[in-house]
């Protein structure tokens, strides 16, 4: 069985270890902090706990504070660090150093060029992205990146590796910012950043159309699956209508920018697009976001 190796025990790689360690995998996790490292399988237990996996298999992480011990003897190696292109960069270098040449070394960042992020490494070859969504243990896709110099039989193998582990692994054959998912989830962004910025309606009532809409039936019917079932020639028609009026600014939302400004952040300053965000509010949304999701993990979608 595959040895994996984490690079960063945050949110992200607590959650990454988890989804092998789950799965019988040895996990090799790295951080700098031990602080960090002493509360990694207590939080494993609790997770397995809840998510009705043996507590045992926590055991199968074993813990690194020096990247030379975290990586080496590693099959591949996911990667993620803080969003900071000379830390990654330097960090994948290190990497390289102390795995085989056949180790995948992978980059868990959510837009960064992964071609970039390999510039210092002497086997390009190997290195490549893996997009995870968090929480990690219950959003089933990771994106699977290829760049212009990644060895095809590594990107196959990292994603049979992640379908094994019970993901849903894609292949993303350019490297181009936000991939896939991300680009399309931040032109609805705009697109509902654009609609309240001009007044059409206000913050709540967007994401009441999403929720009552259109966002329901996105996990059985996809966009270009819906395209084909009401007809290429009708989206075709409504194309010609609606998309010169959609927002199509390459920069930021002014009134974005506005708000940032202002020190109108969200949740972490009380107020964002909504106004008055308590913990009690804030707790609220965490607590629908993660028992839909479990809901969802232990129960499967609707058959595709």
């Amino acid at each position: 069985m595959e040895r994996v190796a984490v690079v960063g025990a945050g949110m992200m790689g607590q959650g990454i270890a988890e989804v092998f360690a789950a799965k019988g995998h040895p996990v090799q996790l790295y951080a700098r902090r031990q602080e960090v490292l002493d509360q990694v399988h207590e939080k494993a237990r609790a997770n397995f706990k809840v998510l009705g996996v043996d507590e045992k298999a926590a055991e199968n992480i074993s813990l690194h504070n020096t990247i030379e011990s975290g990586v080496t003897g590693a099959d591949i190696v996911f990667e993620n660090a803080a969003e900071n292109m000379e830390v990654k960069q330097n960090l994948f270098a290190e990497m390289e150093r102390y795995t085989g040449k056949d180790c995948v070394l992978a980059s868990n960042t959510s837009v960064m060029p992964i071609t970039q992020i390999g510039e210092k490494c002497k086997d390009r070859f190997r290195v490549l992205g893996t997009h995870w969504w968090n929480p990690p243990y219950l959003i089933p896709l990771v994106e699977v990146v290829q760049t212009e110099y990644s060895d095809m039989g590594l990107v196959h193998r990292t994603i049979d590796l992640l379908n094994r582990a019970g993901k849903v692994a894609v292949h993303v054959k350019r490297d181009v910012a936000g991939f896939v998912a991300n680009r399309m989830q931040h032109a609805l962004w705009r697109e509902a950043v654009s609609i309240v910025e001009h007044g059409i309606c206000d913050a709540e009532t967007v994401d009441m159309c999403v929720k009552n809409s259109f966002g329901l039936r996105l996990p059985v019917l996809a966009p270009l699956e819906n395209a084909d079932l009401v007809g290429l020639d009708l989206t075709l028609a409504i194309h010609n209508t609606i998309l010169s009026q959609i927002e199509a600014s390459p920069d930021p939302s002014p009134y974005l920018k506005e708000k940032v400004a202002k020190g109108e952040l969200g949740m972490k300053t009380g107020g964002g697009f909504y106004e008055g965000w308590t913990p009690e509010k804030m707790q609220a949304v965490r607590t629908r976001l993660s028992s839909y999701l479990r809901a969802v993990a232990a129960n499967g979608l609707p058959k595709q």
